[in-house]
């Protein structure tokens, strides 16, 4: 029942937030010019956009295939695809993508993968995945002052905002895997003696049997550096492969003048600035970071058809492939062991 109203809500907000996204872009705007706009597009340079998306779920995948293999757990490759597609769903239609780890574990129990492998597995695919964030956001950070100016100079405060929350992210789950109870149970202690939360017996025991699970990564990662270091360089691929679908973007109207290179980190930009929002997919906010630092690549009349196929792409796009295969995992996930 608790699932169901959680569920509801999230379906609930994530159409109150889609509303106000779109009222966001298009008040004021002339769509019939913008239709107008959108039919002169060259569609064909959209079908590589439509291959990026398929490969930055495909790569997910991919790393969930590796690393499986490495426990021991031998799963065919489709199957992991499905995997892929049901976190990725799940976490474009939930606030700060929460929904789409708890929705792949549960499809991994119905193929009689253990909780904690699946939840290991899953843990080292979040950590690398904002690793990645990480590395860009800081990498700007230190050295790229130049094209923070240049190119994102009103929204850079929104920029190290995200960056910072993404590093704390990162550095929290590493901490919590390499030296855990200790951390925590001193943490409880504190906030006992503060008054802000009140004693249970319960939750020790549960925190023990949680802190198992964070042992065991911790001793799978030591053991396997390299399979940490290929899993980085798998995701480092697939998050850039879903930034190049702006350029192709930028492609489909004919423009040139900006390389790809700077289309690419820009767009990447946007990522890691809206990546810890409490947004489903970043809605809103993207739509709001595109109009800001795209104009000078776009230009004002180019801009709103822009960010259009851009997002439509980057998210929609996403979201629909992810939605259909979510479906196909429904009807063929765990069937053959009932």
């Amino acid at each position: 029942m608790e699932n169901k109203k959680k569920m509801i809500f999230n379906v609930l907000f994530l159409f109150l937030v889609f509303a106000a996204t779109i009222y966001g872009v298009f008040h004021g705007e002339d769509l019939s010019e913008i239709a107008e706009i959108l039919k002169t597009v060259n569609s064909y340079w959209l079908l590589p956009g439509v291959a990026c998306v398929i490969i930055f779920i495909w790569g997910e995948s991919i790393i969930i295939f590796y690393m499986m293999h490495t426990l021991g757990i031998h799963l065919k490759k489709w199957k992991c695809f499905l995997f892929s597609s049901v976190g990725f769903f799940f976490s474009c239609i939930t606030p700060s993508a929460t929904g789409g780890q708890p929705a792949q574990i549960y499809y991994m129990k119905k193929e009689k993968i253990p909780i904690p492998v699946s939840t290991l597995v899953l843990m080292i695919v979040t950590i690398t995945y904002k690793m990645v964030l990480v590395v860009i956001g800081l990498g700007l950070m230190i050295f790229g002052r130049g094209f923070i100016r240049t190119h994102m100079y009103d929204i850079r405060h929104i920029f190290y905002l995200g960056t910072g929350l993404n590093v704390f992210c990162v550095s929290s789950m590493l901490l919590l895997v390499f030296h855990p109870r200790s951390i925590l149970v001193k943490g409880m202690e504190l906030l006992e003696k503060m008054h802000l939360m009140r004693y249970k017996s319960t939750r020790i025991e549960k925190l023990n049997a949680s802190m198992d699970q964070y042992h065991t990564t911790a001793v799978y990662l030591k053991d396997h550096i390299m399979v940490l270091v290929n899993v980085f360089a798998i995701t480092l691929f697939q998050r850039f492969a879903l930034f190049t679908a702006t350029w192709f973007v930028y492609k489909a109207f004919g423009m040139s003048g900006t390389n790809a290179f700077v289309i690419i980190l820009l767009q990447s930009v946007i990522s890691v600035s809206v990546d810890m929002l409490p947004l489903p997919g970043g809605m809103g906010i993207s739509e709001k970071l595109f109009s800001m630092i795209f104009e000078p690549v776009f230009g004002s009349a180019l801009l709103i058809p822009g960010m259009i196929l851009s997002r439509g792409l980057g998210y929609y796009t996403e979201l629909l492939i992810s939605a259909i295969f979510t479906i196909v995992a429904n009807f063929t996930i765990g069937r053959k062991h009932k």
